[in-house]
């Protein structure tokens, strides 16, 4: 697990090859699974098996990536005790945005899933087997007293070859199956490259801006794993000193120093997390580029500090170069 971190942490942060490293795994997934768990019966249940096998892993796969997304744990965590100005608009158009963004990256695997199924036909011809439909029996039927006859001849067609008129329906089937992968794949590149110019064409700041604010957004999230980490970890080491006795309470390290903060370390409070983890309200037009950027800012504008510079001289991360945790 440890040696595939750094390659899905890359992903992540590569929009592009993420997708098609997302797109890539569930069409080997889906190679392995027919080839390993499916099995055609050949009776009456041939409908609901193919669906299923088409169908369920796909929305498996939707619940997943919405479930692995952080935007959904921000917009729905402790949603429910949000004040109403939640509903004002601003705050619904950056929830509308994070939920167009969270159902983008949950789309990617699900939609993978059926167009390589759907290229493949193996489900798509044991369901249409199985399918109650008169398309197919016409030549299936020639020759056959009954209609239950006729019927539970089609169904066995996914399972061995009963000649000419076997191998005539299972490629028609085979001919569909295949036109409606290429029409999800291509409905699907489609309304990406039209949701990508319609977005590009319409942002008010310039593609190297725009760059900057990428780049901006990944160094946030990195800063902020370290700060929290290391202030997490002294916090912890703290209050483990404290209750092993090991340190008093009221004790304070003489003299304090970077390397060795005041017992007394704060923590930001609820509400300023609240205030920086909700969803996405950035501004780059007004040179806002997060959420947190726009909470620093506001809180320096309320002390009437002027502004800095985004990165000072001693600006480092934690435990880094002699970075010490904020406080």
């Amino acid at each position: 697990m440890e040696t595939i971190q750094p390659i899905l942490k890359f992903a992540s942060k590569q929009t592009n090859f993420g997708y098609g490293l997302l797109a890539l795994i569930t069409a080997c997934g889906e190679q392995i699974f027919s080839s390993v768990a499916f099995k055609c019966p050949c009776n009456e249940l041939n409908f609901i098996y193919g669906l299923v096998f088409l169908l369920v892993p796909a929305l498996a796969l939707l619940l997943l990536g919405i479930m692995l997304s952080n935007n959904t744990w921000k917009l729905t965590t402790g949603l429910c005790h949000r004040n109403p100005k939640l509903c004002k608009w601003r705050n619904l158009k950056s929830m509308g945005v994070t939920v167009i963004q969270i159902s983008v990256y949950a789309l990617v695997a699900p939609s993978t899933w059926i167009a390589v199924a759907l290229l493949r036909g193996s489900y798509y011809e044991c369901a249409m087997t199985g399918a109650n439909s008169t398309r197919y029996r016409k030549n299936v039927c020639r020759g056959v007293n009954s209609e239950a006859e006729c019927i539970t001849k089609l169904q066995m067609f996914p399972c061995k070859s009963a000649g000419n008129e076997s191998e005539e329906v299972l490629l028609t089937l085979r001919a569909h199956s295949q036109i409606l992968g290429w029409l999800v794949i291509a409905s699907i590149l489609i309304s990406s490259m039209l949701g990508f110019f319609v977005a590009r064409c319409f942002s008010p700041i310039s593609y190297l801006q725009l760059k900057f604010w990428n780049n901006y957004v990944e160094e946030e999230d990195q800063l902020m794993d370290d700060y929290s980490s290391a202030h997490a970890k002294k916090l912890a080491e703290r209050n483990m000193k404290i209750f092993f006795k090991i340190q008093d309470p009221t004790e304070t390290p003489t003299p304090p120093s970077p390397r060795c903060p005041p017992a007394n370390i704060f923590t930001p409070s609820t509400e300023d997390w609240k205030k920086i983890t909700f969803v996405n309200k950035s501004s780059p037009k007004d040179q806002i580029y997060s959420t947190l950027h726009r909470y620093v800012e506001k809180t320096r504008e309320e002390k009437g500090s002027d502004k800095m510079p985004l990165l000072g001289t001693n600006d480092k991360p934690p435990g880094v170069d002699g970075g010490t945790v904020p406080t």
